[in-house]
């Protein structure tokens, strides 16, 4: 039968993903992956010999097509990224669209994604938040970020250890210095920390101690303003 499966992968931890998602991608015909060199080392960890194919952003616009083409002919396709679920910041949405308007069948497993144990752990209010990801990096970037000024939710970021003093320079500068905020790295794996605190506090600190690995930015919606001191979990 033919369909499409999103398959959330560890963020970090091989031992994250769940006995289902195993299940699919054993038993799929083909494997989509962002990248194949980082995907061959949990697949070969788990003993999986599933044919694999390279879908990332800078071939999917090319692929979708021939990819439903196969799909309309029995093929199970299982879809997964480096790392998390699938459209989340990563290649998905543009194959999953087109699944859906040639009626091929798409499914979701559930699984994991660093924005949620970033949220939960940071302290602030999870009870409605928005997930931004990645804010632009050149072109409408400062507006995005002026925009956010009001926003009373939880804000989620994704940042890349280069850019993080940056940005959180930044967000101080449009949301207000004490603005509470934490700011999550590693998630999952040995070295995995969260530093709390007001975003001027936090961008002083990694300033000090330069940041590694995947970064998580959390900050409060306008209306928790409270400052905070820069304390560390790890």
């Amino acid at each position: 039968m033919s369909k499409l499966i999103l398959v959330p992968t560890p963020i970090g931890n091989l031992g994250d993903i769940t006995v289902r998602a195993l299940e699919v991608l054993k038993s799929a015909d083909l494997i989509l992956a962002e990248d194949t060199r980082k995907s061959r080392i949990l697949l070969d960890h788990y003993g999986i010999r599933v044919p694999l194919r390279s879908h990332h952003k800078f071939n999917e616009h090319k692929t979708i097509e021939s990819l439903c083409d196969l799909m309309e002919r029995g093929t199970v396709t299982a879809l997964i990224t480096d790392a998390g679920t699938p459209g989340i910041s990563d290649p998905g949405f543009l194959l999953v669209r087109l699944c859906i308007e040639r009626e091929i069948p798409v499914e979701s497993l559930p699984g994991p994604t660093a924005f949620v144990p970033a949220l939960v752990n940071s302290g602030l209010p999870s009870d409605r938040f928005c997930f931004e990801g990645f804010l632009p990096q050149k072109k409408g970037r400062q507006k995005r970020i002026s925009a956010l000024a009001g926003e009373e939710r939880t804000m989620i970021f994704y940042e890349s250890p280069f850019r993080l003093v940056k940005t959180l320079e930044e967000l101080a500068a449009a949301l207000g210095a004490e603005r509470r905020a934490s700011v999550s790295r590693e998630l999952t794996k040995k070295f995995e920390e969260t530093v709390r605190g007001s975003l001027s506090s936090l961008a002083a600190h990694f300033r000090e101690t330069a940041p590694r690995g995947e970064i998580v930015i959390t900050v409060a919606g306008s209306r928790d303003k409270t400052a905070g001191h820069v304390t560390g979990s790890e």
